[in-house]
């Protein structure tokens, strides 16, 4: 299954170490484009200049592990497509080029269902996503999510808790179900 995924699920840290991991598990195959990567990037200047350092570091390492990841630049579709706010059209263009079956986002208001389906594609939130991963593949996310658990106790130094975490990071039914 190939899945667009929007920035709002590539930023925060968490929740795209979770998504990605169970990526690199073979749950799915990742699409983003460009413009989505750079979003990610503008989004982390609000940290300063050291957060759009760390997420223009990590785009490039997300571009070495996945290079088959970027959908291709959507001439002409974009201009065709309505969404509710037309700042989101380059994603439904992006993974229409990248024949995407669905699109992981956090804003569901934005990419309605039915607009999606005219195009062949699903909306797919990261939390239910991930349930359902890990409903069928329990062992391979549990290990996921403790990787990135304790990613986050060594780097935060602090005793964080799967569930606090993953609450944290937008995924709480994920994190009741690994609690």
């Amino acid at each position: 299954m190939k899945i667009l995924i929007d920035t709002n699920v590539l930023y925060p840290t968490v929740m795209r170490e979770v998504v990605l991991g169970v990526a690199k598990e073979g749950l799915f195959q990742p699409l983003w484009s460009d413009r989505i990567l750079n979003e990610w990037a503008l989004a982390a200047e609000k940290l300063g200049p050291e957060g759009a350092a760390q997420a223009r570091s990590e785009i490039a390492l997300l571009q070495v592990a996945w290079p088959d990841a970027i959908a291709p630049p959507a001439f002409g579709i974009e201009a065709r497509l309505w969404l509710p706010d037309t700042n989101d059209r380059h994603v439904l263009a992006a993974a229409i080029a990248g024949s995407a079956d669905a699109i992981m986002t956090a804003n569901a208001k934005d990419f309605p269902r039915n607009i999606l389906a005219e195009e062949g594609l699903s909306r797919i939130d990261p939390d239910g996503y991930l349930f359902q991963c890990w409903q069928g593949h329990p062992e391979t996310v549990g290990g996921v999510a403790r990787n990135v658990l304790e990613t986050a106790r060594r780097l935060s130094g602090e005793d964080w808790q799967m569930r606090p975490l993953l609450k944290k990071a937008k995924l709480p039914r994920l994190g009741r179900a690994l609690g």
